[in-house]
């Protein structure tokens, strides 16, 4: 029987270095073919496809708008840039964006929906329903009545959570919420439509509420004691420790209790 020969050493290097060597040039070629492949203008961006909630934004000038902030094929484009620049839009809130071979690119837009103006009178901000400030035209809004919210920057969610938990408590009155604002010391003021306006004091939303469900409570029977009805009402003051002040068209009376909160 014939013994096979062990490999020499020099050989068994040569063939490494032969298999290194392939392995390397295939990776080449397949680096190659790959960066031509992305850049190849057959894969070029040709299509933008805008769905979903397009209400107050037509689809032809969303892509006008947003085709000039894309760079790059269908391969090299960054889709989280390009959900930035739709999410940047007026009225849109979200993007979804999703590449769909060859050269297309789908997106999916939710609208923003305006629950209320946020701001000083004139101002051109929105805030949604989930408490989130938006830019926008408020010429497009479909409800002219929104109330108008406002608060420090980053208050949005609170001030909105606010008007949600008092607002019922209002229109059992037959009373319209027009305002709400949150000032920069944590005081909360009402205005209703008929320019009431009401000072509900500070500290936790429990104790707000409190004193405001103790007003609302009381009001027909300390209006009726000066002949007038809770629509006569012009202001009201809730900052005081253990009742309130209230001003009738006609009739001024007296602080009930201590100091003011």
């Amino acid at each position: 029987m014939t013994e096979s020969l062990p490999v020499p050493v020099d050989v068994k290097l040569m063939n490494m270095m032969a298999s290194v060597l392939f392995v390397v040039f295939a990776l080449l070629i397949a680096g190659s073919l790959a960066a031509w492949v992305s850049q190849h203008p057959v894969f070029s961006v040709r299509a933008i496809a805008v769905t979903g909630e397009v209400t107050h934004s037509n689809a032809v000038t969303l892509r006008a708008n947003v085709a000039s902030q894309l760079n790059g094929t269908f391969f090299t484009m960054d889709l989280a840039r390009a959900q930035q620049a739709f999410e940047a839009l007026p009225w849109v809130r979200k993007a979804v964006v999703r590449r769909e071979f060859p050269n297309r690119l789908k997106v999916v837009l939710q609208e923003h929906k305006a629950f209320a103006y946020w701001g000083q009178e004139g101002d051109s901000r929105l805030i949604n329903n989930f408490g989130e400030v938006f830019e926008a035209n408020v010429e497009e809004v479909e409800q002219a009545d929104l109330p108008r919210l406002n608060g420090p920057e980053g208050h949005g969610a609170a001030v909105l959570t606010m008007y949600q938990t008092l607002q019922p408590l209002f229109e059992g009155m037959d009373m319209v919420m027009e305002q709400l604002e949150l000032s920069g010391r944590g005081g909360w003021r009402v205005r209703l439509d008929s320019g009431a306006t009401f000072e509900l004091g500070g500290g936790t939303a429990a104790e707000v509420l409190e004193r405001t469900q103790r007003f609302l409570k009381t009001l027909t029977q300390v209006t009726s004691r000066y002949g007038r009805a809770p629509e006569a009402l012009e202001s009201a003051d809730l900052r005081h420790e253990d009742g309130y002040a209230i001003r009738l068209r006609g009739v001024t009376t007296g602080a009930v209790g201590g100091q003011k909160k």
